[in-house]
């Protein structure tokens, strides 16, 4: 579970989004990425036992800057108002598939999958989907992935409107070939955020996601 006070940090620096508030309230900001990365290291230790991927990783190789980069945004907001953490093998900057968890009053969630991939590795996908097309059915198909994320995530603007080359658009796959990102969410309320089992929440979303990443980084690495 998060503390309280972590919570309220995000919610007053969403309010108060100013260098000069920020370092006034560096103190809260310290003892809520302390209390976060607390988390992030329990989860690491539970879910490593079942994905031994990110078993050896800590909680620093995980967990993303609170600085937003504002030089190509027109949002000059200098700090995010969530904490994030990515589970993936080889850290938060993996190109492999991952799973990952959001902190953000009103707007928590956790999940994972391969978020927009370089044009080789979703070459690579596209053609494990469409050669073993019957075993992906069955994972994206599966109790506990339907019961906790419905199906993969779509979000508009992130598929094809066309096959790519090299498909038909009447290949039974083709719904997913022509996908570009491969992420499913599930939302984590602010109540769950500092219950006892928010732990427990994660890591049961992670162990839904699981055999997902690992086709897909079947994929990636060959």
């Amino acid at each position: 579970m998060l503390q309280p006070a972590t919570i309220k940090f995000l919610k007053d620096l969403k309010k108060n989004n100013h260098r000069d508030w920020f370092e006034k309230n560096r103190k809260q900001y310290e003892a809520a990425k302390d209390d976060f990365a607390g988390l992030v290291q329990t989860v690491i230790e539970k879910f490593g036992k079942k994905d031994e991927a990110i078993a050896s990783l800590n909680a620093k190789a995980c967990m993303f800057r609170i600085n937003r980069d504002v030089r190509f945004s027109k949002n000059k907001d200098p700090y995010k108002s969530n904490m994030g953490a990515s589970f993936s093998k080889g850290g938060k900057k993996s190109p492999l598939a991952g799973y990952y968890f959001h902190c953000e009053p009103g707007n928590s969630f956790v999940g994972g999958g391969l978020w927009m991939p370089e044009v080789d590795g979703l070459k690579k996908l596209r053609q494990e989907i469409d050669y073993n097309f019957d075993d992906f059915k069955k994972i994206i198909g599966g109790k506990k992935f339907v019961a906790t994320y419905e199906k993969l995530g779509d979000s508009e603007g992130t598929s094809l409107s066309r096959p790519p080359k090299g498909y038909e658009a009447d290949n039974p796959a083709i719904e997913y070939i022509k996908m570009k990102s491969f992420v499913s969410m599930t939302p984590v309320t602010d109540a769950e955020l500092t219950d006892k089992n928010l732990v427990k929440k994660i890591t049961d979303a992670f162990e839904a996601l699981q055999p997902f990443i690992a086709f897909i980084n079947h994929a990636l690495e060959g």
